[in-house]
């Protein structure tokens, strides 16, 4: 039994139909229904025929991702979804072969049906070393360093890693990986054991102080179920005036604490509020708080991070101490 990642568009694109169809996809939409191929080199050269002036690595690299996605990838298989739009990962199990379909839309035709196990796992309960496997640049990719199987497995029906030593050999070897998302997970794991409870709130009130609000931070205990008070202005009397609360639990919260921050943007005449769960939001939380798109945000530890990168200069200097990071440039790789 092995574990594969696919992922659903650079951008996420198609990463909501993945999960409401309980399948995953794959781009490639100029390519035909892979059954139309015999082996790997006719699809490869059938590349060749439509791209003539794509590198031949690259032709090589997509052609050996779509094989693997028709005729590698079996039944009972895992296969892990790393989600854009949210700070988790979607695991699931492959339950049918590779079909090609026309009635998912444009943008959906090579598909394997999937049974979704869990569809919000943090990345936080990922190893670090789990995640760099993750962060490989390819949209089809088997997962296997460091018995990366089992451990996932483990993770997601056990609710903890396996014990065991990490070659970092292995992890060093690995090919091409999306170094923005290795270095977003390096900040993530950092944050998430050195910066918890109060203290992340005291990071979200540094962002907003750094969008120019004038705030009010709770003291530690029982809050009313606001952590920040904020207002534009110099003494935060102008709108919009936001009622913010901050869950730095491990797991991802449910509609319950949206519905209690609505109560509180009433209660304190606000008029609109923010909801930072570093561990994420369940998708009943993510469909509930669309109708309330006008009056509530709500941020994981990615947007969170997100805001980070943008506000960091603004921030004092006690508080870069505690988070020391540093901008950097980097090449895209080719072909991405």
């Amino acid at each position: 039994m092995t574990l594969w990642m696919v992922r659903a568009g650079s951008r996420g694109e198609q990463e909501q139909e993945a999960l409401d169809n309980d399948i995953v996809t794959i781009r490639w939409n100029e390519i035909p229904s892979l059954t139309d191929f015999e082996t790997r080199e006719e699809l490869k050269a059938y590349f060749e025929e439509i791209a003539p002036n794509k590198k031949k690595r690259a032709i090589a690299n997509e052609a050996g991702q779509l094989w693997s996605f028709y005729m590698k990838i079996q039944r009972d298989d895992l296969v892990a979804l790393p989600l854009k739009t949210q700070s988790a990962i979607a695991i699931g199990k492959i339950t049918e072969d590779y079909e090609y379909v026309t009635d998912m839309g444009e943008d959906i035709h090579h598909i394997r049906k999937v049974e979704w196990i869990r569809k919000d796992i943090p990345r936080t309960d990922f190893p670090q070393d789990i995640l760099y496997s993750l962060g490989a640049y390819m949209t089809v990719c088997r997962i296997q360093r460091n018995n990366a199987e089992a451990r996932v497995r483990s993770i997601v029906y056990a609710g903890q890693d396996l014990p065991g030593e990490i070659d970092e050999d292995e992890i060093l070897a690995e090919e091409t990986i999306d170094i923005v998302e290795v270095a977003t997970d390096q900040i993530r794991r950092y944050i998430d054991e050195n910066i918890k409870g109060h203290d992340l709130t005291r990071l979200v009130e540094a962002i907003i102080q750094a969008k120019g609000y004038a705030t009010q931070r709770a003291e530690p205990g029982p809050d009313g179920g606001v952590d920040i008070l904020a207002g534009s202005g110099a003494f935060g009397f102008t709108s919009p005036k936001l009622c913010v609360q901050v869950k730095s639990g491990s797991s991802p919260v449910d509609v319950i604490v949206l519905r209690n921050l609505q109560g509180s943007i009433q209660t304190f005449n606000a008029e609109q509020g923010l909801l930072v769960s570093w561990s994420g939001f369940n998708r009943k939380v993510i469909r509930e708080a669309r109708r309330s798109f006008f009056t509530i945000r709500l941020w994981d530890s990615g947007n969170l991070i997100q805001e980070i990168q943008k506000h960091y200069t603004d921030f004092p200097e006690s508080l870069k101490a505690e988070l020391p990071l540093q901008r950097i440039w980097a090449l895209v790789p080719e072909d991405q």
